[in-house]
């Protein structure tokens, strides 16, 4: 691995910062050949779409000791040396515990990322001015064994449908693996756990339309050949990969918002580091007006509501989490036969 440095002149809302890259040649993607370097002007060519939907969130950067294929880490509160550009504010995990977390403000920030090693950025679904409150609804649609990508497709269109029904306006993205990401604007005025049971509650009703296809289920061995519904991800300090993040697979994909009109044949493969600079620059952002008409979560809370009194309460938050009311025994369902 090189040991070079260069400097990276970088614009920004305050004219250009210099940010130092060392080792830019460093293979970060071995397969794909992409370096270091070639993540850094990433970032910058993608750096007004990409800080739209990532910028002034508490966010966590996914940190990789060598290339891809080795051990990673994931860091949240600015380390040592960090750059004045670089901030933090401080967020409440769900054990109770408050710490710094990273905020992104500007196109340096994420080259700096870059530089700290970082492939795939994590932020959280609220905003650092309100961290308690997400101002973004978001579902995963998770394929499992037996399960294509056209079966998402599938979920995905259902879901829109189901959302439309509550009065939310939804905006897509490829996961940049096999899934689907779908995120709904909603107003900053509920706490994680209202906007978990608003997913749950939106969820169950896509599982009630689609059984066959969809699930609920927590525990792997109760899914089958379904896709699963992951409203886990909409717990505090729970994220996935922010969109236009790269991720850590071998070709170097990256999590791409799409129109919905895409999405029929559509290969999530297509959309790498290397090809959705362009993409951007020739169709532009389909989320860019993605917080113009924020949306209510009450038609979901309703919902909610109606399966509590049905018999239906929580689901099983993970496994690293306080035990919370109400949540079922966090047993696997074929240990629990086994012990009775």
């Amino acid at each position: 691995m090189a040991s070079e440095a260069m400097i990276l002149d970088v614009d920004g809302p305050d004219g250009s910062r210099a940010v130092r890259l060392s080792s830019p040649s460093r293979v970060l993607w071995p397969q794909a050949g992409l370096t270091k370097l070639d993540l850094a002007r990433y970032l910058v060519a993608v750096a007004p779409a990409f800080l739209r939907a990532n910028g002034g969130r508490p966010v966590s950067l996914q940190r990789f000791g060598g290339d891809v294929d080795g051990e990673y880490f994931f860091s949240k509160n600015p380390p040592k040396g960090a750059p004045d550009y670089v901030r933090s504010v401080t967020v409440v995990y769900p054990s109770g515990r408050a710490h710094p977390q990273l905020v992104l403000d500007e196109p340096a920030s994420a080259v700096w990322g870059a530089q700290m090693n970082t492939v795939v950025f994590h932020p959280w679904a609220s905003r650092a001015d309100a961290p308690d409150l997400p101002d973004e609804l978001r579902i995963d649609l998770d394929p499992q064994p037996g399960t294509t990508f056209a079966d998402v497709v599938a979920a995905a269109h259902e879901l829109r449908a189901v959302l439309r029904e509550a009065g939310l306006t939804c905006f897509v993205k490829t996961s940049g693996n096999r899934g689907l990401h779908v995120f709904a604007p909603i107003e900053p005025t509920h706490e994680f756990l209202e906007v978990r049971r608003a997913v749950i509650a939106a969820a169950r009703e896509l599982e009630r339309r689609m059984p066959d296809r969809v699930t609920t289920a927590w525990w792997k061995e109760e899914r089958g050949a379904r896709i699963f519904v992951d409203y886990n991800q909409a717990n505090r300090d729970r994220t996935m990969a922010g969109a236009y993040s790269p991720r850590a697979l071998p070709h170097a994909p990256v999590s791409c918002p799409l129109g919905w009109d895409e999405l029929t044949g559509v290969d999530p493969a297509a959309f790498t580091i290397t090809t959705v600079p362009q993409r951007l620059a020739t169709t532009g952002d389909p989320w860019e007006g993605l917080h113009a008409a924020p949306g209510s979560i009450d038609v979901l809370r309703e919902w909610w509501d109606r399966d509590v009194e049905a018999g239906l309460g929580e689901l099983p938050f993970p496994p690293d989490f306080p035990k919370m009311p109400g949540e079922p025994l966090r047993v696997q369902p074929s240990r629990a036969r086994n012990r009775a």
